[in-house]
Protein backbone atom coordinates (compact mmCIF):
# COMPACT_ATOMS: atom_id res chain seq x y z
CA UNK A 1 0.00 0.00 0.00
CA UNK A 2 1.18 3.39 -0.78
CA UNK A 3 2.03 5.77 1.85
CA UNK A 4 2.79 9.21 2.52
CA UNK A 5 5.90 10.58 4.31
CA UNK A 6 5.64 13.65 6.75
CA UNK A 7 8.50 15.34 8.17
CA UNK A 8 7.78 17.60 11.16
CA UNK A 9 10.25 19.75 12.53
CA UNK A 10 13.57 17.90 11.81
CA UNK A 11 16.88 19.37 13.21
CA UNK A 12 19.41 17.10 13.07
CA UNK A 13 23.50 17.74 14.22
CA UNK A 14 26.50 15.65 13.55
CA UNK A 15 28.75 16.39 16.24
CA UNK A 16 27.73 20.24 16.95
CA UNK A 17 27.17 20.63 13.67
CA UNK A 18 23.72 21.47 12.72
CA UNK A 19 22.67 20.24 8.99
CA UNK A 20 19.02 20.13 9.21
CA UNK A 21 17.12 23.18 10.84
CA UNK A 22 13.52 22.74 11.49
CA UNK A 23 12.61 21.16 8.50
CA UNK A 24 9.02 20.02 7.80
CA UNK A 25 7.81 18.32 4.32
CA UNK A 26 4.90 16.19 3.23
CA UNK A 27 5.42 14.07 0.39
CA UNK A 28 2.24 12.66 -0.84
CA UNK A 29 1.45 8.97 -1.91
CA UNK A 30 2.01 8.60 -5.70
CA UNK A 31 3.80 11.34 -6.43
CA UNK A 32 7.66 12.12 -6.64
CA UNK A 33 9.08 14.90 -4.83
CA UNK A 34 11.82 16.21 -5.73
CA UNK A 35 14.63 17.65 -3.16
CA UNK A 36 16.99 20.33 -4.92
CA UNK A 37 19.64 22.66 -3.20
CA UNK A 38 23.25 23.46 -3.69
CA UNK A 39 25.66 20.90 -2.50
CA UNK A 40 26.03 20.55 1.22
CA UNK A 41 22.68 22.07 1.55
CA UNK A 42 21.30 19.06 3.75
CA UNK A 43 18.96 17.14 1.07
CA UNK A 44 21.23 13.93 1.05
CA UNK A 45 20.52 14.34 5.29
CA UNK A 46 16.87 14.64 4.96
CA UNK A 47 17.07 11.48 2.65
CA UNK A 48 19.09 9.41 4.67
CA UNK A 49 16.86 10.38 7.80
CA UNK A 50 13.66 8.79 6.58
CA UNK A 51 15.59 5.31 6.38
CA UNK A 52 17.23 5.76 9.60
CA UNK A 53 20.64 5.46 8.12
CA UNK A 54 21.88 8.43 10.57
CA UNK A 55 21.62 5.41 13.46
CA UNK A 56 25.19 4.72 11.52
CA UNK A 57 26.94 7.38 12.97
CA UNK A 58 27.97 7.85 16.90
CA UNK A 59 27.64 11.65 16.80
CA UNK A 60 24.34 12.18 15.29
CA UNK A 61 21.59 13.72 17.41
CA UNK A 62 18.37 14.40 15.37
CA UNK A 63 15.09 16.25 16.70
CA UNK A 64 11.10 15.95 15.29
CA UNK A 65 9.34 13.64 13.90
CA UNK A 66 9.11 11.65 10.72
CA UNK A 67 5.72 9.27 9.48
CA UNK A 68 6.08 6.80 7.16
CA UNK A 69 2.12 6.16 6.55
CA UNK A 70 1.04 6.37 10.21
CA UNK A 71 4.40 5.18 11.66
CA UNK A 72 7.07 7.61 13.86
CA UNK A 73 9.85 5.85 12.86
CA UNK A 74 12.23 7.67 15.08
CA UNK A 75 10.52 6.10 17.57
CA UNK A 76 12.91 4.28 19.72
CA UNK A 77 10.63 0.84 19.31
CA UNK A 78 10.60 0.89 15.57
CA UNK A 79 13.55 -1.58 14.19
CA UNK A 80 15.87 0.01 11.44
CA UNK A 81 15.84 -3.44 9.42
CA UNK A 82 12.44 -3.99 9.00
CA UNK A 83 11.91 -0.05 8.29
CA UNK A 84 14.65 -0.17 5.38
CA UNK A 85 12.84 -2.92 4.20
CA UNK A 86 9.59 -0.87 3.70
CA UNK A 87 11.77 2.23 2.96
CA UNK A 88 13.41 1.17 -0.46
CA UNK A 89 16.45 3.48 -0.90
CA UNK A 90 18.66 4.04 -4.14
CA UNK A 91 21.95 5.97 -4.11
CA UNK A 92 23.89 8.45 -6.13
CA UNK A 93 26.47 5.43 -7.54
CA UNK A 94 24.77 1.85 -8.11
CA UNK A 95 25.97 -0.45 -5.27
CA UNK A 96 24.61 -4.26 -6.93
CA UNK A 97 26.43 -7.14 -4.19
CA UNK A 98 29.70 -7.63 -6.15
CA UNK A 99 30.14 -10.93 -5.46
CA UNK A 100 26.35 -12.45 -6.40
CA UNK A 101 24.45 -12.71 -9.89
CA UNK A 102 21.96 -10.84 -11.34
CA UNK A 103 19.55 -13.27 -10.26
CA UNK A 104 20.84 -13.58 -6.58
CA UNK A 105 20.86 -9.66 -6.44
CA UNK A 106 17.28 -9.41 -6.51
CA UNK A 107 16.75 -12.83 -4.85
CA UNK A 108 19.04 -12.05 -1.58
CA UNK A 109 16.52 -9.90 -0.17
CA UNK A 110 13.49 -12.45 -0.50
CA UNK A 111 15.30 -14.74 1.47
CA UNK A 112 16.38 -12.73 4.42
CA UNK A 113 13.05 -11.25 4.86
CA UNK A 114 11.63 -15.19 4.14
CA UNK A 115 9.23 -13.34 1.76
CA UNK A 116 9.84 -16.04 -1.34
CA UNK A 117 11.69 -19.28 -1.53
CA UNK A 118 11.82 -21.59 -4.97
CA UNK A 119 9.63 -20.98 -7.59
CA UNK A 120 7.77 -17.94 -5.86
CA UNK A 121 11.36 -16.62 -5.69
CA UNK A 122 11.77 -17.04 -9.11
CA UNK A 123 8.86 -15.70 -10.27
CA UNK A 124 9.49 -12.70 -8.15
CA UNK A 125 12.36 -11.70 -9.72
CA UNK A 126 11.66 -11.91 -13.04
CA UNK A 127 8.28 -9.70 -12.06
CA UNK A 128 11.71 -7.20 -10.18
CA UNK A 129 13.54 -6.90 -13.69
CA UNK A 130 10.72 -6.54 -15.61
CA UNK A 131 9.06 -3.70 -13.55
CA UNK A 132 13.12 -1.86 -13.79
CA UNK A 133 12.93 -2.45 -17.09
CA UNK A 134 16.01 -4.95 -17.33
CA UNK A 135 14.66 -8.22 -17.46
CA UNK A 136 14.76 -8.49 -21.84
CA UNK A 137 18.29 -7.20 -21.35
CA UNK A 138 19.42 -9.62 -18.70
CA UNK A 139 16.91 -12.40 -19.05
CA UNK A 140 19.89 -15.25 -20.90
CA UNK A 141 22.51 -13.87 -18.12
CA UNK A 142 21.02 -14.24 -15.20
CA UNK A 143 24.03 -15.94 -13.49
CA UNK A 144 26.44 -13.50 -14.80
CA UNK A 145 27.65 -10.98 -12.28
CA UNK A 146 26.23 -8.01 -11.56
CA UNK A 147 28.41 -5.73 -11.49
CA UNK A 148 29.58 -6.82 -14.63
CA UNK A 149 26.17 -4.74 -16.23
CA UNK A 150 26.83 -0.73 -17.14
CA UNK A 151 26.28 1.68 -14.94
CA UNK A 152 22.88 2.06 -16.06
CA UNK A 153 21.91 -1.24 -15.78
CA UNK A 154 23.38 -1.76 -12.65
CA UNK A 155 21.22 1.41 -11.25
CA UNK A 156 18.29 -0.44 -12.38
CA UNK A 157 18.86 -3.78 -10.92
CA UNK A 158 19.12 -2.08 -7.58
CA UNK A 159 15.76 -1.05 -8.30
CA UNK A 160 14.89 -4.12 -8.82
CA UNK A 161 16.81 -5.29 -5.81
CA UNK A 162 14.66 -2.93 -3.81
CA UNK A 163 11.54 -3.61 -5.86
CA UNK A 164 11.63 -7.22 -4.74
CA UNK A 165 11.14 -6.50 -0.35
CA UNK A 166 7.88 -4.72 -1.10
CA UNK A 167 8.66 -1.38 -0.07
CA UNK A 168 5.92 1.38 0.41
CA UNK A 169 8.29 4.14 -0.38
CA UNK A 170 11.30 4.87 -2.54
CA UNK A 171 14.33 7.30 -1.68
CA UNK A 172 16.63 8.07 -4.82
CA UNK A 173 19.91 10.16 -3.99
CA UNK A 174 20.74 11.30 -7.32
CA UNK A 175 20.26 8.39 -9.12
CA UNK A 176 20.98 9.64 -12.55
CA UNK A 177 24.46 11.73 -11.66
CA UNK A 178 26.80 9.33 -13.30
CA UNK A 179 24.76 8.20 -15.73
CA UNK A 180 25.07 8.99 -19.93
CA UNK A 181 21.87 10.71 -21.47
CA UNK A 182 20.15 7.27 -22.65
CA UNK A 183 20.64 5.72 -18.83
CA UNK A 184 19.33 8.64 -17.56
CA UNK A 185 16.30 8.93 -19.84
CA UNK A 186 15.32 5.56 -18.63
CA UNK A 187 15.48 5.67 -15.19
CA UNK A 188 13.87 9.01 -15.33
CA UNK A 189 10.67 6.78 -17.10
CA UNK A 190 11.04 3.95 -14.33
CA UNK A 191 10.65 6.62 -11.62
CA UNK A 192 7.61 7.98 -13.51
CA UNK A 193 6.19 4.60 -13.66
CA UNK A 194 7.20 3.77 -10.14
CA UNK A 195 5.06 6.57 -8.55
CA UNK A 196 2.25 4.97 -10.19
CA UNK A 197 2.88 2.72 -7.31
CA UNK A 198 4.94 4.46 -4.67
CA UNK A 199 5.52 7.50 -2.87
CA UNK A 200 8.86 8.82 -4.25
CA UNK A 201 11.54 11.45 -2.90
CA UNK A 202 14.07 12.03 -5.07
CA UNK A 203 17.46 14.08 -4.95
CA UNK A 204 19.30 15.89 -7.72
CA UNK A 205 20.45 18.70 -9.14
CA UNK A 206 19.49 18.54 -12.59
CA UNK A 207 16.46 21.08 -12.58
CA UNK A 208 15.09 20.16 -16.13
CA UNK A 209 14.96 16.30 -14.43
CA UNK A 210 13.29 17.46 -11.99
CA UNK A 211 10.92 19.45 -13.81
CA UNK A 212 10.60 16.45 -16.03
CA UNK A 213 9.43 13.77 -12.94
CA UNK A 214 8.30 15.41 -10.31
CA UNK A 215 5.19 17.04 -9.00
CA UNK A 216 6.09 18.55 -5.89
CA UNK A 217 9.97 20.34 -5.13
CA UNK A 218 11.65 21.39 -2.49
CA UNK A 219 14.22 23.69 -1.86
CA UNK A 220 16.57 23.57 0.77
CA UNK A 221 19.25 26.42 1.63
CA UNK A 222 21.91 25.74 4.95
CA UNK A 223 20.03 23.29 6.03
CA UNK A 224 16.40 25.07 6.26
CA UNK A 225 13.20 24.38 3.81
CA UNK A 226 13.08 27.37 1.78
CA UNK A 227 9.54 26.45 0.27
CA UNK A 228 7.80 23.62 -0.95
CA UNK A 229 5.10 23.68 -3.91
CA UNK A 230 3.66 22.06 -7.06
CA UNK A 231 7.07 22.23 -9.00
CA UNK A 232 4.87 23.41 -12.16
CA UNK A 233 3.98 26.22 -10.14
CA UNK A 234 7.32 26.69 -8.57
CA UNK A 235 9.52 26.69 -11.58
CA UNK A 236 7.61 29.47 -13.07
CA UNK A 237 7.25 32.09 -9.94
CA UNK A 238 8.73 30.80 -7.29
CA UNK A 239 7.36 32.25 -3.81
CA UNK A 240 10.91 33.06 -2.46
CA UNK A 241 13.33 35.09 -3.94
CA UNK A 242 16.13 32.62 -2.80
CA UNK A 243 14.37 29.82 -4.82
CA UNK A 244 14.03 32.20 -7.37
CA UNK A 245 18.02 32.77 -7.82
CA UNK A 246 18.89 29.39 -7.57
CA UNK A 247 16.56 28.42 -10.23
CA UNK A 248 17.86 30.70 -12.69
CA UNK A 249 21.22 30.08 -11.79
CA UNK A 250 21.92 32.89 -10.04
CA UNK A 251 23.21 31.07 -6.64
CA UNK A 252 25.47 27.84 -7.10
Amino acid sequence: MTQSIAVENLSVWFGRHQVLKNVSLHARPKEVTALIGPSGCGKTTLLRCINRLHDLYSNATIHGKITVGTQNILDANVDPVELRRRVGMIFQKPNPFPHLSIFENVAAGLRLHGLACGRAATERVEACLRKAALWEEVKDSLNRPGIMLSGGQQQRLCIARALAIEPTVFLMDEPCASLDPVSTMRIEELIKELREDYTVIIVTHNMQQAARISQQTAFVLNGELVEAGPTAEMFIVAKDDRTEAYLTGQMG
